[in-house]
């Protein structure tokens, strides 16, 4: 990370609904606006914020997701074209944080909240139906620039501005990319993810069913 690690945008949103796919009608709340001023951290959330599928996005793991400025740029130049900010749905947008080097488990304090970087995203079509482009969900799996979703341990305020301090990082040194890689792409490496017991349990879960063992 960084010495200068800020926060560049604190963006929230609420589910509207837009042409998914066959015509038909869904909701999503990946439409995230940025908000000026302090933003209160929540448990699962930051308020104003809301999920149209609970059950996939938002709760404990994934209360709120982060895409850095690096990224974003990046996507500009691998698309040729104008990519807008707040295409992937972020809530925070940094600047001066490598997301793909961060180390699963990393404890962060912005502003006066604390959080634990818990998971990469894995995309969903709604990416697609966002960002107008539906091959962005093969494109956002090839990249392997998956932003970081992160769990709150202190409730407190971010604001656009905020430094991004790391407070702590776990010795095993599993990356949101290499947790990434290994889900999608290199599944015989399944084990290495056990590395990381700051893993939401579903990864653990995925492991065992593949029949894997702790070494």
């Amino acid at each position: 990370m960084a010495e200068h690690a800020v926060v560049r945008s604190v963006a929230v949103g609420r589910p509207v609904e837009i042409e998914g796919p066959r015509g038909r009608r869904t909701l999503t709340a990946s439409a995230k606006t940025a908000v000026d001023g302090p933003v209160a951290v929540l448990d699962e959330h930051l308020e104003g914020d809301e999920q149209a599928d609970p059950e996939s996005h938002g709760g404990p793991h994934k209360a709120v997701y982060v895409y850095a400025e690096e990224d974003v740029a990046w996507w500009r130049e691998e698309l040729g074209r104008e990519v807008d900010r707040q295409t992937f749905g972020q809530n925070l947008t940094t600047a001066g944080v490598d997301l793909r080097a961060t180390v699963v488990g990393e404890r962060w304090r912005i502003g006066s909240a604390e959080f634990e970087v818990a998971q990469p995203r894995t995309p969903c079509f709604k990416l697609g139906l966002h960002s107008g482009d539906r091959t962005m969900p093969r494109r956002f799996l090839t990249a392997v620039r998956p932003g970081a979703y992160l769990r709150v341990v202190t409730r407190g305020h971010v604001t656009a501005g905020d430094a991004v301090e790391v407070l702590h990082r776990p010795a095993h040194g599993v990356t949101l990319a290499e947790v990434f890689t290994v889900y999608h792409h290199e599944r015989e490496r399944a084990a290495r993810l056990l590395d990381a017991p700051e893993l939401p349990p579903a990864y653990a879960h995925w492991v065992h069913e593949r029949g894997v063992k702790a070494g």
